[in-house]
């Protein structure tokens, strides 16, 4: 890693627009460890995210503050800190594409189905108590379930329950914060049972 990319992962400096050009097709590391209490699975990373190595890291990304505000975090972590959550909280992330792109519509269908099967074999492999996959939309295209809905799914995976939330991008103006948060406040009070 050169001096401009590792002041870029350590959060010292922001992506220029050749950073983020520079960053269509590269991947963002899996936070995975075996039996995780929920595995975040967001559509793909964003070139933001991919150019300084973390997820959600975009500005104006709402997973951060609303993992926080559902009281899955004692304080709000910045993408920065993403790997703490595996040492202080049992919560991982992975995405169902795992390549950056500058959209998620610039994904396709079967990227989105071949996702869910990698998704089957991670979840079986590390047995989190929950999955939550991020996005009803790329959720209904990945499982081929076009009637699914916000909230707990009728299947899991395994042992593990399967959630859709939101998508916490700051692009998705349908699901607003509260809104978001509520959802993940559900997932996480579903885990204390």
């Amino acid at each position: 890693m050169d001096k401009r990319q590792s002041a870029l992962h350590e959060g010292r400096l922001r992506p220029a627009r050749r950073d983020l050009e520079a960053a269509v097709d590269r991947e963002v590391p899996d936070l995975l460890a075996p039996e995780l209490s929920v595995l975040f699975c967001g559509i793909n990373p964003g070139l933001y995210s991919a150019a300084v190595g973390h997820h959600f890291a975009r500005p104006g990304n709402r997973f951060w503050p609303a993992l926080y505000r559902a009281g899955f975090t004692e304080r709000l972590y910045s993408p920065w800190e993403e790997e703490k959550l595996l040492l202080h909280h049992p919560i991982g992330v992975t995405n169902l594409v795992a390549r950056a792109t500058r959209g998620a519509s610039d994904l396709t269908a079967r990227e989105l189905r071949e996702g869910a099967e990698k998704l089957r074999r991670k979840v079986l492999r590390y047995r989190p108590r929950a999955v939550a996959v991020l996005g009803i939309g790329a959720y209904r295209t990945a499982f081929d379930d076009p009637r699914a809905a916000v909230g707990p799914q009728p299947h899991s995976i395994g042992r593990t329950a399967v959630w859709v939330l939101p998508s916490p991008s700051g692009a998705n103006a349908y699901y607003q914060p509260p809104v978001l948060v509520a959802c993940m406040e559900a997932l996480r009070r579903s885990l204390a049972t």
